[in-house]
Order: structure tokens, then sequence, then C-alpha cells
């Protein structure tokens, strides 16, 4: 396992960052989604609902890249490489957590169409290799 760098996890922990997430379509090209992220450890974390793209991208096949382009230093970069798990366990939790970071409020709040979301999942993404300058 790659661990994260020190500049990356306090650019993670301290800003509500947006990151590109790249997984592979069943036809091997890619799809890529922009969320909300926060960190475990080395490992990064997002929210899904059962059924969108990702998810079902990341049920067949869990390789992922996310990409972190702070939009201030558009040369300044982190590519995260790695693989996916996904727990139903905390969804819901982790969906509020995000969004207080990045909106000051929960998703509902936020988000009034949320209610009518699917059950929501955690993606927990461990680090395999990291490019880049952040």
């Amino acid at each position: 396992m790659t661990t994260l760098s020190e500049d990356l996890r306090k650019y993670i922990d301290d800003n509500p960052v947006f990151a590109t997430v790249a997984t592979i379509q069943p036809d091997g090209s890619s799809q890529l989604s922009v969320v909300w992220i926060k960190r475990d450890g080395d490992d990064l974390l997002f929210s899904t609902t059962i059924g969108r793209r990702k998810e079902r991208n990341l049920r067949r096949d869990p390789r992922v890249t996310v990409m972190i382009n702070p939009p201030t230093a558009p040369y300044t970069y982190a590519e995260i490489r790695g693989e996916a798990t996904m727990t139903h366990e905390g969804g819901q939790e982790l969906i509020d957590e995000l969004s207080r970071k990045y909106t000051g409020k929960d998703y509902a709040a936020f988000n009034p169409a949320a209610a009518e979301d699917s059950e929501r999942v955690v993606v927990r993404i461990s680090p395999r290799k990291v490019v880049g300058s952040l």
C-alpha cells in the first residue's frame, strides 16, 4: 500500500476538495465523476448511491483513479490510483458529513431531492500508486 504525502493529507483535510474519480466502463472506456471526498488514514472515501454508473463500474472492476487538482494551482495535482471497496454501512452518515464540509448543511437540506435517492454506499479507495506534485 502507498501512503499519501503530508501535503496531500493536509490539503484534503483542510479544504472542501472536489476530486475527479475515473472508473472503467464495461466497454473499457473511462467514466469520470466529480465527487466530495474525505481521508481516513491513507484511504480516500466518497459516497454514492446504488445503481449509479460509478457504483456499477466499481462492482464489476474495482480499479479506480482519483485526480485532485486545486483550482488555485492548476499545474499542481495528485493522481491516486488504487482499488475500491464498498460498504452499505455508514453511507448516509458519510454523505451528511461531506455535505456539511462542502455546503454547511446536511445533505437532505442541501439536496431536497436526495430523499428519492437509492441506498447510499461508502466507497473506500486504497492507494496503490500516487503521482503528482501535491
